[in-house]
């Protein structure tokens, strides 16, 4: 299956992402609509995962550099990075986001957000699927490096 480019870069697939994570924002605006125990533990619980996935973004991001770019086509004076974070997961600002996406939808108990988030994981998963591609033409021992780390999340998830 090869999944389409949507732009010269992939900048297409940024856009789906950007515009689910602005919807999923918006849908979670809402009061909270559960209550007592259940509201707490919602709350903790998207919260824990808001922070865990702001982690993952960031640490994402500061160990790729001058490597990074938002758009799934990698960068001609980029670097194959898998040190820090990418030493155990492939697509760690993906996960981040999916999870902070997730989070969201549990800290506002909105169904809504929380339907949007799983739409927001497939997305990135297409698009991740679509950066691999480029990356093991850009990179030969990328397909040596995807066989020993998993997509989004560390082994002990």
């Amino acid at each position: 299956m090869r999944l389409p480019d949507l732009g010269e870069r992939g900048q297409g697939w940024v856009v789906l992402q950007v515009v689910l994570i602005f919807l999923i924002a918006l849908a979670g605006v809402p009061e909270p609509a559960v209550t007592g125990p259940a509201g707490t533990f919602l709350l903790i619980l998207g919260g824990a995962f808001i922070v865990a996935g702001g982690v993952m973004v960031f640490l994402g991001s500061r160990t790729l550099g001058r490597s990074f770019t938002p758009d799934p086509r990698p960068l001609e004076r980029g670097e194959l990075v898998q040190t820090g974070i990418y030493a155990s997961i492939r697509h760690p600002i993906y996960g981040g986001l999916a999870m902070g996406a997730f989070g969201w939808g549990c800290y506002t108990a909105s169904p809504i957000a929380m339907a949007l988030s799983v739409l927001l994981l497939v997305v990135v998963w297409l698009k991740s699927i679509r950066e691999e591609a480029w990356l093991v033409e850009r990179y030969p021992e990328y397909a040596e490096y995807r066989s020993r780390t998993r997509r989004f999340f560390p082994r002990f998830i």
